[in-house]
């Protein structure tokens, strides 16, 4: 009898073991090494209290090949800064500077769902919005042609509201192997005032993938398509509004995720890269970039 009683204790102990392995084999899957692809952000929100300081930089075009060294000592260069912190699981503020326009933003970003590796939860969805605030004096802003409404040009006043544009936009991410995974998502953006030519609102779609080609770096590319849709147009002819593309290389660690690119766009928040890129994907239009994202756990 204590042989059989022996002999269920341990089988019973075996089997809740096993069970307890299985239970423990599902996680979270990590889509993608940072929060950022290029300049595009991706449904990774970091862990709760993890701070992340972001430098973003763009050269100058291709076009005069190697007078100004491919763009890098050109004109038109751009750079932002930016802070992000996650106070609370899933959710991640932050805060920024641009050079182009003087540009003040103030971001959030928040993890819905999260995939799982046994897939129960077989993609990552996440929301993200950012406000910026031109921070140009009124002189920059054309000369009294720029209005909120589509009505008889007023003498130039420009309130603190008029500088404010919006961006919101869904994600959907999955890592379909080891090797591959990929993003898709739809934004909407709004400006308070834009000028005479232009619309104040545009919905677009975007995708992005990543590719490793090795433990720490993957091949990355990002397509960002503002979509022409003459029902919510205020103009008779669309604007020209211009795909935005990158293609860059990416080599990552714990704590550092470096990424260089070539891309047609030389804006840093994506409300202006959306609304106003009309630069082609030609040498006359791309110019190199690079994004370092360096992140502390507290």
């Amino acid at each position: 009898m204590k042989k059989i009683i022996l002999f269920l204790l341990l089988t019973g102990f075996v089997f809740s073991y096993t069970i307890a392995q299985e239970e423990s084999e599902s996680y979270l899957v990590t889509t993608f090494e940072s929060n950022y692809l290029v300049n595009d952000q991706t449904t990774v929100v970091f862990d709760k209290k993890t701070l992340g300081f972001e430098i973003q930089h763009k050269f100058g075009t291709l076009e005069n090949g190697k007078s100004d060294l491919w763009g890098i000592y050109g004109a038109g260069t751009n750079i932002r800064l930016a802070l992000e912190y996650v106070p609370v699981k899933n959710l991640q503020i932050g805060a920024g500077m641009t050079k182009e326009k003087m540009y003040t933003d103030l971001s959030a970003k928040y993890s819905i769902l999260q995939q799982t590796s046994d897939n129960k939860m077989p993609f990552s969805l996440a929301v993200y919005g950012v406000l910026a605030i031109d921070g140009r004096n009124e002189s920059a802003f054309e000369t009294g042609m720029v209005v909120d409404t589509k009505r008889e040009t007023l003498p130039k006043e420009i309130s603190f509201t008029d500088r404010w544009s919006y961006f919101s936009q869904v994600m959907v991410s999955r890592k379909c192997t080891e090797w591959l995974s990929v993003q898709g998502g739809a934004s909407f953006t709004h400006y308070n005032m834009v000028g005479w030519d232009e619309n104040h609102d545009l919905f677009g779609v975007h995708a992005l993938g990543r590719i490793k080609i090795s433990p720490q770096s993957a091949l990355t590319v990002n397509y960002n398509h503002p979509l022409k849709i003459q029902t919510i147009s205020e103009q008779t002819e669309m604007p020209d509004y211009t795909p935005n593309i990158a293609l860059g290389w990416q080599i990552s660690t714990f704590t550092h995720a470096f990424q260089i690119y070539v891309s047609n766009s030389s804006s840093m928040i994506p409300q202006e890269s959306m609304m106003f890129n009309r630069a082609k994907f030609d040498k006359s239009g791309i110019a190199i970039g690079f994004t370092i994202t360096r992140i502390w756990a507290f």
